[in-house]
């Protein structure tokens, strides 16, 4: 491996509280590396695990699941079916041979801006000591640049 590793991550974000933070680290020019490309839901606990599933093998190396604190959720209880799913997508991961790590929850209200570019900046560094994730691609959020001719 490489020093020249740069690791690529998406973010799931809630549009009530972890996306306006993101927001006001952005308005408040608070600092996170720019390797994570945000994804705006209406709510943590609309997220199907088979979208962050699919981030990872299309070239993610990580994948951010952020939303309201518990008990703070504008849809009641969605954040705790967000929490469950989390926890059982891990486990899956960790059967599947893949690093649980390489996908993380944060609860981060409206006004956590710097939290949350913390939570960024440390999940960026995770991710690049653990490495690429090397999963099979088919299309890639990453640009492939190796090209393979088959003899005619």
């Amino acid at each position: 491996m490489t020093d020249s590793f740069e690791p690529v991550l998406i973010g799931f974000t809630c549009n009530w509280c972890s996306y306006r933070a993101a927001d006001l680290a952005g308005t408040a020019r608070v600092k996170y590396p720019p390797n994570i490309r945000l994804l705006r839901l209406m709510c943590s606990g609309r997220l199907d695990p088979t979208f962050v599933l699919k981030a990872l093998t299309s070239g993610a190396d990580g994948v951010l699941i952020t939303g309201c604190h518990p008990g703070e959720c504008h849809y009641l209880e969605q954040n705790y079916k967000a929490l469950r799913r989390f926890l059982l997508l891990r486990r899956m991961l960790t059967q599947m041979g893949i690093e649980p790590e390489r996908v993380r929850l944060v609860w981060a209200s409206a006004a956590e801006g710097v939290r949350l570019a913390q939570e960024i900046t440390s999940m960026v560094e995770e991710i690049r000591a653990l490495g690429p994730l090397n999963w099979p691609q088919n299309g890639s959020v990453r640009q492939q640049t190796e090209v393979k001719e088959e003899p005619v």
